[in-house]
């Protein structure tokens, strides 16, 4: 009998290793859209489970425009959410200037949105709008996520600081072009895809270091780019940031593998770049974990 119980212990253990062994490390996606490119559910749901992602946040569109990248909007994302609330989470968003933009952003985030975004309008960055949308997030205790781009999208980004420190309590999350692009002190604003060696203590550094409620979208083209151009500078840089950079993919297409997919390009860069597992799982899990209170 004893060595039957030991026989079955050592059994039930070694089954319980493999079993935790099996299980993936917890990865969340923090930018991902409905309807991307004409992309469909089915195909969303196979991309994000390619990449390994176990929970994805979904930004709506506004009402006009669809991001410019045919994305749907509120109701869609609350759509897919609901029917995989494991697996999904949503933002609430809305063209900023409208006259109910308030009032349709409050909805959504009263039906659970997690934050408010992605803020793709021309706007400037330190507008009324914005402000209107920081005063918003504060009220529900949510983080903004913003798209930053030269001449287009929440433009002037030399003058957020404004907002950050009108709104001290309220996280901001930078992303797209012109946000990865000033990570270079040398950076020519209208040049949205620089290519070299980056010179530390861009505007973008410059605000992450200073402004606590200031993080950091690591998704798309402009994410993946600012790491590769120059490898050492973005190990050097993820060391600086560790705790305020977070994995996004945001990208349309239907695989969540290969040289189309910008996300798992991305997560290979950042396991790569990480200056330890620490680190690692900051970025893949935990500050976006935090930022965004998800289980």
């Amino acid at each position: 009998m004893e060595s039957l119980s030991r026989r079955q212990f050592l059994l039930a253990t070694a089954s319980a290793v493999l079993s935790h062994a099996a299980e993936p490390e917890p990865i969340i996606d923090i930018h991902q859209h409905t309807d991307y490119s004409g992309r469909t559910d089915e195909q969303l749901i196979a991309h994000q489970r390619k990449m390994g992602v176990t929970h994805t946040v979904l930004l709506p569109a506004g009402r006009f425009f669809g991001l410019e990248a045919m994305c749907s909007g509120n109701d869609r994302v609350m759509e897919v959410s609901r029917r995989m609330p494991k697996e999904y989470s949503f933002f609430a968003n809305e063209v900023p200037y409208l006259s109910d933009a308030r009032a349709e952003l409050e909805r959504t985030l009263k039906a659970g949105g997690k934050g408010i975004g992605e803020q793709k309008f021309m706007v400037d960055a330190d507008s009324r709008a914005v402000a209107m949308v920081a005063e918003v997030a504060q009220e529900f205790g949510v983080p903004v996520l913003l798209h930053f781009q030269f001449g287009r999208y929440n433009t002037s980004y030399e003058k957020f600081p404004r907002i950050l420190e009108k709104f001290p309590k309220v996280n901001f999350i930078g992303h797209a072009q012109t946000f990865w692009a000033n990570i270079d002190a040398k950076a020519a604003q209208p040049v949205l895809y620089p290519k070299g060696p980056v010179t530390p203590g861009g505007l973008t550094d410059k605000y992450l270091a200073d402004y606590a409620n200031f993080f950091a979208d690591m998704s798309a083209g402009s994410g993946l780019n600012a790491l590769l151009r120059d490898e050492e500078h973005a190990r050097s840089f993820i060391t600086r940031h560790a705790d305020k950079l977070m994995f996004g993919s945001d990208c349309n297409d239907a695989v969540g593998e290969g040289e189309k997919c910008s996300g798992s390009q991305m997560l290979t860069a950042i396991r790569r770049l990480s200056p330890s597992k620490e680190v690692e799982r900051k970025l893949l899990f935990g500050n976006a974990q935090r930022l965004m209170n998800l289980v």
